[in-house]
């Protein structure tokens, strides 16, 4: 059966531990306690019952069984990103996010310690049996919620944590960034040889885009700003200053800005403001991009009124290809 490590990727604003959610059989096949005067740490003065759920919110390197329709795998956490997951949580501020069972959100649940084993014999945890792995997070979680405590906890109908959060699969991640590596590297090749030629033969340049280009550019560098800059190659960011500043363009780059534009529509999602495909779009000009992009080289004689070719210059389309769960033109170097 396939084994599946997850893991986190830091540059995605989703990515990590959303919540913690008290259920009855924990993923991670590991029960919580609750600590109550018996066993009551002696850091503080303490009420008589201190409704407080200690347990492990992920085990490294266990592998937790997985479905998805009629596909069976196995999925698991490194030491590294079981740490990161713990870092983000406190991070985010996600300490009063629970849930019950995955669906119900509950009010009153604080988790209010958090750490990582590091040690296989002093730990606290083994103060209460727990015989967990070095590099396993666990966390204290405050009950403050009566209904919670008594029906729930008291009655034994939860027996232990569940994160929930968002991960990415670490073979899917590579493909995903040696893919945009492949891409942006090509990207800078044809950048510095439009360069050398514009330079060379002192082609004409065009400014005339107008505001909506301008503005498109403007919009998609504060919102690639919002998401820590993390959507595009660096000749994308490069492009949307140019247009911001209502810099001149040589044809070679309102041919590319054409050509990139004509592929990446399909990625371009008006409503989702967070979207790489939707911020890169606008980085580029955006639809006024686009359109100002296609008049201009016909207007100068560098595109047929029929030439609708979506790959860029020394490229063809042979056919479509796969891209992020889409369909786009599949472009090759011509022969």
């Amino acid at each position: 059966m396939k084994i599946v490590e997850l893991i986190i990727d830091e540059e995605q604003e989703l990515s990590g531990i959303e919540a913690i959610s008290i259920v009855d059989e924990p993923a991670i096949e590991e029960n919580f306690i609750a600590l109550s005067k018996q066993h009551e740490i002696k850091l503080a003065e303490v009420d008589k019952e201190k409704k407080i759920l200690m347990g492990a919110a992920l085990v490294p390197n266990k592998n937790i069984y997985r479905r998805n329709g009629e596909d069976e795998y196995y999925i698991f956490f490194s030491q590294d990103t079981v740490r990161k997951a713990s870092e983000l949580f406190l991070m985010r501020g996600n300490q009063n996010k629970s849930t019950l069972e995955h669906q119900a959100e509950l009010y009153g649940l604080s988790v209010v310690e958090s750490w990582i084993i590091e040690d296989d014999v002093h730990d606290k945890s083994r103060k209460y049996n727990m015989d967990l792995p070095v590099g396993t997070w666990m966390v204290s979680m405050k009950v403050n919620n009566d209904e919670v405590w008594n029906n729930y906890v008291k009655t034994g109908l939860v027996k232990g944590f569940s994160i929930e959060g968002y991960f990415t699969d670490k073979i899917e991640m590579s493909a995903i960034n040696e893919m945009q590596n492949e891409e942006e590297a090509r990207e800078i090749l044809l950048e510095i040889a439009n360069s050398i030629l514009d330079n060379k033969y002192e082609f004409k340049t065009y400014s005339d885009y107008g505001s909506g280009v301008r503005n498109n550019a403007k919009r998609g560098i504060e919102l690639n700003e919002k998401v820590n800059n993390k959507c595009a190659t660096s000749v994308g960011k490069v492009r949307a200053q140019q247009l911001a500043r209502g810099e001149k363009l040589s044809v070679s780059t309102i041919k590319r800005m054409y050509s990139y534009l004509s592929r990446a529509e399909t990625y371009y999602d008006a409503g989702d403001s967070k979207a790489c495909g939707t911020i890169s779009y606008l980085l580029w000009g955006g639809k006024a991009g686009l359109n100002w992009s296609r008049g201009k080289l016909r207007e100068i004689g560098e595109l047929d009124l029929n030439d609708d070719d979506p790959c860029q210059a020394g490229y063809e389309q042979v056919g479509m290809k796969d891209k992020n769960g889409r369909k786009v033109p599949n472009c090759v170097p011509k022969q």
